[in-house]
């Protein structure tokens, strides 16, 4: 089943990942509709997006931000 809307306590996770990485949260948008695939990408404005994967389990999608973050800020 496709989620229809990112959670609050999704965005919360999501949040507690770029806080790990030392991200600043007014950096980091978050839009409640999870696509498939989901991705990261930094916006002209230098701000991260970062779309839900609706296609996979939260929690896996969620594991693998990290390294989707980093990508994101180097590309």
């Amino acid at each position: 089943m496709t989620p229809q809307a990112v959670s609050f306590q999704q965005i919360s996770k999501i949040l507690e990942v770029a806080d790990t990485l030392g991200l600043n949260r007014e950096w980091v948008e978050i839009p409640l509709s999870p696509e498939n695939p989901g991705f990261v990408r930094r916006l002209p404005n230098g701000k991260l997006e970062i779309i839900v994967d609706a296609g996979q389990p939260f929690d896996q999608w969620l594991a693998g931000l990290p390294t989707l973050i980093q990508q994101a800020q180097v590309s």
